[in-house]
């Protein structure tokens, strides 16, 4: 029985396609003006990108504030300009050190600088200057984070240093004033290899010249446009570096997928003898709902990243987001519109025989039906015909997939192993990860917060580029208790287990707060550095100030992203939990069978922990680091898995639904199991390998990139695709789906009349309708509609 707002939805979309199809000059030109518009609005009144968010509620951000109240100029955001001097010591270039200071004390945001030199040569050194006077640092406090300036900002300081520069020292900016400095990334290199590859992937697997521009086309318009929307929208508010980047990966890949779905339904219905506006129409009414569907999983995944309440987080998924949004919106009417304008051309220029999307037609076995339970037969089972086995399309009966299906079917146990040892293996590293932040130190050299980093390295220690700042209130102690205080936090602070040195605590000018500062042994990103910060907040300095009713802080920069490692670290599983649970509901609404949604949520739980084996191998362990423009090994950067799980989930339902629906089909119609299983793999095997394919090497392509980040989440991302597409959906899905038979579609009566009636391509027809025409029930305890 048909739904009828599905088929009113249904008509809908067909409408639509059959409308920009027809009026594909109209639809073009609104898009090309919306992409110059939104494209010139972003240029002008567009926001800047910075890595400026706060986590309120963590002992880091309140050490800051209580730190901020009783001595403003050591509160706020830290950076350093470095210096050096190969000739001699920085004392003979003095008069230009203050030069410098005094400019940069005049500048906007500045709280507070202070010189690397002491104030007279009889004074004790300051601590910023090496012991043969050569390297030395000038501290700076910003009221905030210094990359949401904008780059403008970089002019004034240069300005003020330039004395130093003349006069032979090398200068570097160091910290969050470093990033501000650094090359603003364009990732063309990457886009530009990430498309090339999809031409040839799309020419090899589909033949037309034309059928391969379109999708590349309406990708780069859907980026651009999106791209373009979230620059607007982060003159609102801040988005994080990264996210411009991660939109248009994630914004080029769903686009190409999507296209590339409609364009192969719509060359089939034009093979079918259809012509080109109703065709356009019927791919936009079918497949096109499937992107809807696609679509909307991916940005509900991304917005599950909220779950994490973090704000940082939650908007690197809005930024994702967005471009998915015009993907999805470039899909259902640029798409068409080109479709439209190429007509019956769209394969006139090929360099292979154009294929399109197969619809197998089952034909009818020979001999009697096979003997099976009545109550779940086919009616023509019922009436004693032929049973109905799925067939291959035609010219498919001999091809390298189909030969592929019938292995597959025959021995599923063996296929089944292969894909548990296959991901068992490269989840191995996986048990070694250790989420961290990565420093400047894994920067290229031609950075200048990697050769500030380096600097101070080598002239005071690796520490030195992330101290911690010990903060202790103690305004509620009285004041005659106060220098006992001090002598115990001393005592405690002597011979801490990595801690490469703590000065001695000192009061602030109002004697409510005791400070120090504790440099690490190792560098920032180093786990001696996060076994410190833990140590002393939650052993050394709560012990020393037990019973005084003094409370105590560790706080400064490397802090916080201590305290946002922690966080990310315990609302991970909380994370993962709502995506495998979407997995499960998604699915299960979608083809009602919970053996089927189980092992959905499985699966995908495997094929991300393969993926994450593999980021760890490559980038803690360094295997193949340094071919791919890392330096050294460095911790996978903390909210990298979070990100990937909540992107591959949404992207990895496109492959799932698409193999699905057509296994389902045919096991609707025939009941063989086997079979079902089998031709559903032969039809889908090569779209979905072309399709990811292509994905990957978009995401591959950003490997190349300068930024670490950027590199994990590019190669993470294309790592899973590939997985996800190969191990995934062509050995365990199909040998499992085998394995399970007919029980795969089990579903208990109760739970199928509360579920939601999903149209899964707009045919108007729910895949298990609740009752059949002679008024039996549609979906039962042991199985799919009857």
């Amino acid at each position: 029985m048909k739904d009828p707002g599905s088929q009113d939805r249904a008509g809908r979309l067909r409408r639509l396609g059959e409308w920009c199809a027809r009026h594909f000059i109209t639809v073009i030109v609104v898009w090309l003006i919306a992409l110059g518009g939104l494209h010139g609005l972003n240029a002008a009144f567009g926001g800047t990108y910075s890595d400026n968010f706060s986590l309120p509620g963590t002992q880091s951000d309140e050490g800051a504030r209580v730190l901020g109240r009783h001595l403003p100029g050591a509160a706020g955001i830290g950076a350093q300009v470095v210096l050096y001097d190969a000739r001699g010591p920085l004392t003979g270039v003095r008069s230009q050190i203050d030069e410098a200071v005094g400019s940069l004390r005049t500048l906007p945001h500045v709280l507070s600088v202070t010189s690397p030199l002491p104030p007279t040569p009889s004074a004790p050194p300051t601590g910023a200057l090496t012991p043969d006077g050569r390297t030395g640092y000038i501290g700076i406090q910003f009221d905030a984070n210094p990359t949401s300036f904008g780059s403008s900002y970089l002019r004034g300081v240069d300005a003020a240093v330039q004395p130093l520069r003349a006069a032979g020292v090398q200068v570097e900016y160091g910290g969050l004033l470093g990033e501000l400095a650094r090359p603003v990334p364009t990732d063309l290199t990457s886009e530009a290899i990430g498309f090339a590859v999809a031409v040839i992937v799309l020419l090899i697997g589909f033949g037309s010249i034309i059928g391969a521009a379109i999708p590349l086309v309406t990708a780069l318009v859907g980026v651009i446009v999106g791209v373009s929307c979230l620059g607007l929208i982060a003159a609102a508010t801040t988005f994080a570096s990264v996210s411009p980047t991660l939109a248009t990966m994630i914004g080029l890949g769903v686009g190409i997928d999507y296209a590339l779905f409609l364009i192969t339904r719509h060359r089939q219905r034009l093979l079918d003898g259809a012509d080109p506006v109703t065709a356009a129409g019927r791919a936009v009414a079918t497949s096109g709902r499937a992107v809807i569907v696609s679509g909307c999983t991916v940005i509900v995944a991304l917005a599950g990243l909220y779950v994490s309440q973090i704000g940082f987080i939650g908007k690197l998924g809005v930024a994702a987001a967005v471009t998915v949004v015009t993907a999805v919106i470039g899909a259902i009417t640029l798409v068409p519109a080109l479709l439209g304008l190429a007509g019956r051309r769209i394969d006139r220029y090929w360099v292979r025989r154009p294929v399109a999307e197969r619809d197998p037609a089952p034909r009818p076995e020979r001999g009697p039906a096979p003997e099976r339970d009545p109550a779940r037969a086919p009616d023509s089972v019922k009436r004693g015909e032929p049973a109905e086995r799925p067939e291959p399309a035609d010219g498919a009966a001999h091809d390298g997939w189909h030969r592929y299906a019938q292995r597959m079917e025959r021995h599923p146990w063996w296929f089944l192993l292969a894909g548990l040892v296959a991901v068992g293996v490269l989840a191995i590293p996986l048990f070694s990860i250790r989420l961290g932040h990565i420093d400047d130190g894994a920067d290229p050299t031609s950075f200048t917060d990697r050769r500030a980093y380096d600097l101070i390295s080598a002239g005071f220690g690796p520490g030195a580029n992330g101290p911690f700042i010990l903060v202790v209130d103690q305004s509620a102690v009285p004041a005659a208790d106060r220098p006992a205080l001090a002598s115990r936090l001393d005592r405690a602070l002597t011979d801490v287990p990595d801690a490469a040195s703590i000065t001695p605590v000192q009061p602030t000018p109002d004697g409510q707060l005791l400070t120090a500062t504790a440099i690490p042994s190792g560098s920032p990103q180093s786990a001696g550095s996060t076994e410190l910060f833990h140590h002393l907040k939650d052993d050394v300095l709560p012990g020393a100030v037990s019973g005084t009713g003094a409370k105590t802080y560790v706080t400064g920069v490397s802090a916080a992203m201590e305290d946002f490692l922690d966080l990310i670290t315990g609302r991970l599983p909380l994370i993962i939990g709502v995506v495998v649970a979407l997995a499960f509901l998604i699915i299960l609404i979608v083809f009602r069978g919970l053996p089927v949604a189980l092992k959905a949520a499985v699966l995908n739980l495997l094929s991300i922990a393969a993926s994450y084996g593999v980021v760890v191998a490559v980038f803690q362990w360094g295997w193949g680091g340094p071919s791919l423009g890392i330096s050294g090994t460095v911790p996978i950067e903390s909210y990298v898995p979070m990100m990937m799980f909540a992107i591959v989930f949404g992207l990895s339902m496109d492959y799932e639904v698409f193999l699905l629906a057509r296994v389902q089909e045919a096991w609707l119609r025939t009941h063989e199991s086997k079979g079902s299983v089998a031709l559903g793999l032969e039809i889908t095997a090569r779209v979905i390998s072309c399709a990811a394919l292509i994905m990957v090497s978009v995401f591959a392509a950003f490997i190349l990139s300068d930024n670490i980040v950027v590199k994990m989440l590019g190669l993470g991302l294309a790592v899973s695709v590939l997985i996800d597409a190969t191990i995934v959906r062509l050995l365990l899905v199909p040998a499992v789906m085998t394995l399970l038979g007919s029980s795969a579609w089990w579903l208990p009566r109760w739970l199928d009349r509360i579920l939601p009636q999903v149209d899964r391509e707009g045919d108007g027809a729910s895949p298990y309708p609740r009752s059949l025409p002679d008024g039996r029930p549609g979906a039962g305890v042991k199985g799919p509609p009857r």
